[in-house]
Order: structure tokens, then sequence, then C-alpha cells
């Protein structure tokens, strides 16, 4: 397995397929890993573009650390591991909290690295409903486990609007979830909960895709609506009827998506795309 050491000697387990394409770097979710990517890494490896992914300290296979459990340090890791591969042209892809991660360390490094990014259902500018976050802490203490399984066949995935939701995605929901250390999850969810990220999305000065569903039940559709008018010519695309797990709900057409826009499509451009809102 490989791992990049950060500044502090934590491991930081990564996946990396080595093509010689434009890379793109993916940052998973809340308490998940970088296996939620998986399916979107060998689509775009296959398209011939390298793929990484990485699980965020305290999360999968990197280092359970006591302190550290918080969006600089999360942007610092992020920037020794796209030191250490020395990844240039790069399209950063961030789902939900790893949105969150993402625009940080732009907020942090800038984009002398990053030709695009792209946020999925992402945390940023921040300000989620308190009542979910209290409601997810809560039930991080009291009975993690039975959280995740709630989780899983409820809003996160919206199996509890349209029940149809394959065992299998929310099974692996729960394992990856449950790899997450228990500190981590319980100071990361906060973190990503609470932070205002907006001074942070004002930095972004490269061609910006917003991916978001409707019928988000964690990250309402708003967050994305909200980011969107704060990146300059930034796209938006609203996946109608989607819920907050579109990578895993939503595959084949975010892939699509994602493909169209790495490879300079019609939606990465600042001419008359920029700005538009496409559902």
């Amino acid at each position: 397995m490989s791992f990049v050491i950060a500044d502090d000697g934590a491991r930081i387990f990564y996946q990396d397929w080595e093509l010689d394409g434009p890379p793109v770097l993916f940052s998973h979710g809340w308490p998940l890993n970088s296996d939620a990517w998986e399916a979107a890494a060998l689509f775009v490896a296959g398209h011939g573009h390298r793929a990484v992914a990485h699980d965020r300290r305290g999360h999968g296979r990197s280092s359970r650390t006591w302190f550290g459990n918080d969006l600089d340090t999360y942007a610092d890791d992020l920037d020794c591991l796209i030191e250490h591969l020395d990844l240039r042209d790069l399209t950063l892809v961030g789902h939900s909290a790893g949105g969150g991660e993402i625009v940080r360390y732009i907020g942090r490094y800038g984009t002398a690295r990053v030709a695009r990014v792209i946020l999925i259902g992402a945390v940023p500018p921040g300000d989620l409903p308190v009542e979910t976050v209290d409601a997810i802490r809560a039930g991080e203490l009291a009975n993690r486990g039975q959280l995740y399984r709630d989780l899983a066949d409820g809003p996160f995935f919206g199996h509890n609007r349209r029940g149809d939701v394959a065992q299998g995605f929310r099974d692996t929901f729960w394992l990856q979830s449950m790899a997450c250390g228990h500190r981590a999850a319980y100071e990361s969810i906060g973190a990503f909960a609470t932070t205002d990220f907006r001074p942070d999305l004002a930095k972004i000065d490269v061609p910006t895709l917003i991916v978001h569903g409707d019928d988000d039940q964690i990250v309402p559709v708003e967050a994305g609506e909200r980011s969107a008018a704060l990146i300059d010519g930034a796209v938006l695309k609203v996946y109608e009827g989607g819920g907050h797990a579109l990578p895993d709900t939503h595959r084949d057409r975010l892939h699509a998506d994602i493909l169209e826009f790495v490879s300079g499509g019609a939606t990465a451009g600042r001419g008359s795309e920029s700005g538009r809102s496409v559902r």
C-alpha cells in the first residue's frame, strides 16, 4: 500500500493509477475513504486519465491521529500528497465533505497546480442545517454503527424517499464508515458543517463544475446554488430527483459529466456556458 507522510508524521494512504494522462484527484465524503471513488477512478483511468484518491487522516487506512481533524490540516495533508506525486494540470473532484477539503486546499495553496474543480453535493459554502449536524453528532456518540445503518437506509442515498437503492451500496457505505476512526468521524462532521468556505470559494479562478441533487437531504441543493454564485463562471448542474450519494445513485450520468469536463468539454468553458444552471 502507498502512503505519504504528512508534516506531523501522519501516514496518508492513497491509490494512484499512474497513467500518462492529465491527473484527476478524488476527495471522498464523510466518513468514507478512497474506495468510495473506485468506480469513478476506474472510469476516468479507462479514458486515459491518471486517477488518484486518498483516505483523509482518521479515515480508512490513514493514521488515526488525535489532533488534526480540521479543514486546515486536511488541506495541508492534501498539499503533501499533491507535492509528493508532483501533480500538475490537475482536476480536483470532491464529494460532500471532500468538496470542503479541496476548496480549503485552494484557499490555502491556490490553483498553480489546479486546472479544474468539480464539486458534487459539496458542503461549501457552509452553514449546513444545524438540526442535521446535531443529530449526526449525537448518533456518532450514542451508537455509530446504528447511525451509519440509519443514514444508509435513509437520507444519504435517499432510500427513504424511493426505496430502490441497492443493498450493496448501503452495505458498502456502512463498512467504509465503520473503518473511520471514532474521534475523526465525530470531530470532522463538526468541522465540515460549521466552516465558512466563502473566502476559499472566492479564490477559485479555474473552470468549476458544481453538481447537486435537488432532493439532497444531507446538503440541500441551496448550498450548490450559493457556491455557484460565489465562483466566477461556475457551471451548476442540478440532477432532478437526485439525493446526496450521486457517485452511486447517478453513476453513469455523473461519470459522463466528469469526463466531459476534465476533457475540456462545453461545460468547462468560460464563455457562453459560464454561470449556467443546467438540469
